[in-house]
């Protein structure tokens, strides 16, 4: 068994390398070395936490480093900034073990570079608490929550003060419950989790927040198949479609499956859902989460959503067209998002726009279709529904909400409710 910070190096090194997603590749080295207890807890904290502030420690390394930042290798970089990480924000970690679990991280994957490691981590700490922030306004915040400087201008600008968002993405979010409405009431599954604390969410009706740091495991112990994760926001998403018994839904783009699922339950297991998504390899994961959760109105199919499939035109009652997107309102969770290229986010709103129009030929007369998104940017939101709209006059807005992210309870999100 490796040393836990020995184990992030090598999985912050493997993101950076080959770009794997910080999820994905924690739950594969928590698998592979079998880190078990505090260590788990440690290495996750490690990982995403070095991923997630990567700016904020940039630029204190760059006033203790000789060299640039950016001529150093990705080696040596991943090693100063998982001893940066700590000696900045782990308070249970001390200064000096921070810097010696550094160098000797670096003597095994890096000799040659065992004393600047130790010269530029020694300066930080003799800095760390007089070293000023930038003094522009938007600097300042991007250093300061570790956010790109174009994204805290893009917020800016659409929502005023950056400063209530940022402040709300960097808690460290809550695991939150979406409860399995077939087997169990949220009393009941609030009875089951007796010992852990959790509140009830405010919004949804559904929903519960872990209050306390556990994996799902833990939880399935004790609930079983009474829940599964879901977010807040998400669960409100879900809520706006108002699905109903005997309904026939269709979710256009339903990978993983949260709102599939919490659709099922609102339809009492009743009706049908067509769960469609570009990827096929995906689809497994709906229909497993169906068969554990004991659902079985869902019917999966691969389906480009830009295209609609001709014989369900006219034919839905509802349909849920929950979009790809820049997820700008889920980087509390998704660490790497916060550093998309700012080019790709820019080519999303046509995508977007083409699934939505596809989409709205599934409805019904007197129908609901909603339009949904995880990310705070305007221009794949707020944008793509008005344009719809005026080049649809047989739809009409219902309803249109932004979700701001809160506490780390609740994601940014957006949820717009037409009718035709």
């Amino acid at each position: 068994m490796i040393n836990v910070r020995e184990a992030a190096y090598r999985s912050v090194l493997r993101h950076y390398k080959d770009n794997k997603f910080s999820n994905l590749e924690i739950d594969s080295a928590i698998k592979k070395y079998a880190i078990e207890g505090p260590d788990r807890s440690l290495f996750t904290v490690l990982v995403y936490g070095t991923i997630e502030r990567r700016i904020t420690l940039d630029y204190y390394l760059s006033a203790c480093s000789a060299k640039p930042i950016s001529s150093l290798d990705a080696e040596v970089l991943a090693i100063l900034r998982i001893g940066a990480y700590q000696i900045l924000f782990l308070d249970r970690v001390p200064d000096h073990a921070a810097v010696n679990e550094a160098v000797e991280c670096a003597k095994k994957n890096k000799p040659s570079a065992k004393g600047f490691v130790n010269a530029v981590l020694r300066k930080l700490i003799s800095v760390k608490n007089t070293l000023e922030l930038p003094k522009d306004r938007t600097e300042y915040l991007s250093v300061k929550y570790s956010i790109p400087q174009w994204i805290v201008e893009l917020w800016q600008e659409q929502y005023g003060d950056a400063e209530d968002i940022l402040k709300g993405i960097d808690k460290a979010p809550t695991m939150t419950l979406r409860t399995n409405t077939l087997v169990n009431t949220r009393q009941e599954l609030m009875s089951k989790l007796s010992g852990i604390p959790c509140e009830y969410t405010e919004s949804s009706p559904d929903g519960i927040h872990i209050l306390k740091g556990i994996s799902f495991e833990e939880v399935e112990k004790l609930c079983g198949n009474g829940a599964y994760v879901q977010d807040e926001a998400s669960q409100m998403a879900v809520r706006a479609v108002d699905a109903r018994p005997d309904d026939f839904v269709i979710d256009t783009c339903c990978c993983p499956g949260g709102k599939t699922f919490g659709m099922a339950m609102c339809m009492e297991n009743k009706g049908r859902i067509l769960a469609l998504d570009l990827h096929k390899s995906k689809l497994s994961l709906v229909t497993k989460g169906a068969e554990r959760l004991g659902i079985d109105i869902i019917e999966t199919r691969e389906n480009n959503s830009k295209n609609a499939i001709p014989e369900y035109i006219g034919k839905a009652d509802r349909v849920l067209c929950d979009v790809p997107c820049s997820g700008l309102g889920v980087v509390a969770k998704k660490p790497e998002t916060r550093y998309k290229n700012r080019e790709d986010i820019e080519r999303l709103p046509e995508i977007q726009y083409a699934i939505l129009s596809a989409s709205a030929n599934y409805l019904k007369n007197g129908g609901t279709l909603v339009y949904s998104t995880c990310t705070l940017n305007k221009k794949e939101n707020e944008d793509i529904v008005n344009k719809f709209l005026s080049e649809n006059e047989d739809f009409k807005l219902a309803d249109m909400t932004t979700y701001f992210p809160k506490s780390g309870k609740t994601d940014g999100f957006f949820v717009a409710k037409l009718s035709k």
